[in-house]
């Protein structure tokens, strides 16, 4: 395929792939809302009804790094056919259930379906686009993830005014329009892996299961089981002969600082979406369905900016976006810190510089984590970071919650004086600490190297 056609080709499919995001990030959390009313009419508490969003984050993140690893060797058409047709299949039994065991099983599928989405959306940048357009197709596949955000509590909020629950199941059909273009626009080239190792996937699911476990539920017997299990995935990847994950990755020191930068800002960044609302709700008594609009200035503004992040990216480097949104986060943080408890309003216009400086972030670091792999290892080293970025969400939301739980009666910020938010100020005040190291870290790894603008480290070009 020559340069020309495959730039065509890769923007046709990055426009599709847009629209996809949109659909499966909205699902992964357009069920949160309805909640209380599936709680009532099947008559569970809070521990049982939270299964509806436990179960699908648990199987989306492990489905992340296998549909990864699977793209290595076999053709991404086929992985996205089966993936949005089972997709599709969870959305129709949600659509029929009458049992809280349909619910979940329907949950179930659309996670194992729509779990192709994040880690094709990591591989197609890669194959379609080099090294130095690569930013701008990142910055695509951002807008999809941002207006996903934006339009999931609004969409969630009209259908619930006019329509029973399991409609939010009708959305996720919407998928199968994209197929044919998918069907259409990819090969069915395979990949160069060779066997794989069904046990060591078994062994790391297992892990990943017992870790996410952990981290939401507490328990000792889930976290000494996580441990053992990840003690004989080790053993199975450096004993066998073609194993799930080549340990050699971990040895590539750019990939793990990326990877580790990576966790950490997804877990600084999701507090955005996970402590504002309750910031709203608790100290400014706000109604839940005006809290998704108060929430949609934020998430519009990172999908408008999104491309020209991208494009940032491929002009001034990766090492250039990841400072700017370092920036944006520490401001954002920093007057979150201090202004906390004031008119909602204020507080909605401070998540624009927040939400902004994510999105730049994670077109920087997905930029960066790329160039960092050999061709053959860029299915599942890709996957791998999508299924880290699900883990540090799980652990944020955990420490979050415990930090809420405990309180705070003294702000460690002086410029905050509004009574009843002083947590949640020492919270955004340490996250913006915590960004610094992160930008930090990431300097010692990448700024100083000839390649601080993004390119590959040459050990890792294939």
């Amino acid at each position: 395929m020559s340069t020309a056609v495959q730039k065509t080709t890769g923007d046709k499919i990055m426009r599709v792939l847009a629209f996809t995001l949109v659909i499966s990030v909205m699902n992964a959390s357009i069920f949160n809302i309805v909640l209380p009313q599936i709680s009532a009419e099947f008559h569970l508490n809070s521990a049982q009804v939270s299964w509806v969003a436990s179960i699908y984050m648990l199987v989306y993140a492990i489905g992340s790094v296998i549909y990864g690893k699977l793209a290595d060797k076999y053709p991404l058409k086929r992985l996205i056919t089966f993936g949005l047709t089972v997709f599709a299949l969870g959305s129709v039994i949600g659509l029929s259930a009458t049992a809280y065991w349909m619910v979940i099983l329907a949950r179930g599928f659309q996670a194992v379906g729509s779990s192709v989405i994040p880690a094709a959306a990591m591989i197609i940048p890669i194959r379609f686009f080099p090294p130095e357009t690569r930013g701008r197709a990142l910055g695509i596949s951002a807008i999809g993830m941002a207006l996903g955000n934006a339009l999931g509590p609004v969409l969630s909020g009209l259908i619930m005014s006019v329509a029973d629950w399991r409609w939010l199941f009708c959305l996720s059909l919407l998928t199968l329009v994209t197929l044919p273009f998918y069907r259409k626009l990819l090969d069915d080239k395979p990949g160069t892996a060779g066997k794989i190792d069904a046990w060591g996937g078994a062994l790391l699911a297992g892990t990943v299961s017992l870790l996410l476990l952990s981290i939401t539920n507490g328990g000792w017997i889930t976290v000494i089981s996580g441990i053992v299990l990840l003690g004989l995935f080790i053993l199975r990847i450096l004993k066998a002969e073609e194993p799930f994950i080549q340990p050699r990755l971990f040895l590539n020191k750019h990939y793990v600082t990326g990877l580790v930068v990576s966790l950490i800002i997804v877990g600084l960044g999701f507090s955005l979406s996970f402590l504002i609302p309750q910031l709203m709700s608790h100290v400014n008594h706000i109604e839940p369905g005006m809290i998704g609009f108060m929430m949609v200035p934020g998430a519009a503004a990172s999908a408008m900016m999104g491309l020209r992040g991208g494009r940032l990216a491929d002009e001034k480097g990766n090492s250039f976006l990841v400072y700017l949104a370092s920036a944006l986060l520490f401001i954002s943080f920093v007057l979150l810190s201090s202004l906390s408890g004031t008119l909602p309003a204020l507080v909605s216009a401070l998540l624009i510089f927040g939400n902004v400086g994510m999105t730049f972030m994670q077109i920087a670091l997905s930029n960066t984590i790329s160039r960092s792999l050999a061709r053959d290892q860029v299915g599942v080293g890709m996957g791998l970071m999508a299924m880290m970025n699900f883990i540090g969400i799980a652990s944020s939301s955990a420490i979050y919650s415990k930090l809420l739980d405990n309180g705070a009666t003294v702000t460690w910020n002086p410029f905050n004086l509004y009574e009843g938010a002083s947590v949640y100020s020492n919270i955004y005040l340490g996250l913006a600490v915590l960004v610094l190291a992160s930008a930090g870290i990431y300097f010692y790894r990448f700024g100083r190297a000839p390649e601080a603008a993004g390119t590959t480290p040459r050990k890792a070009e294939a």
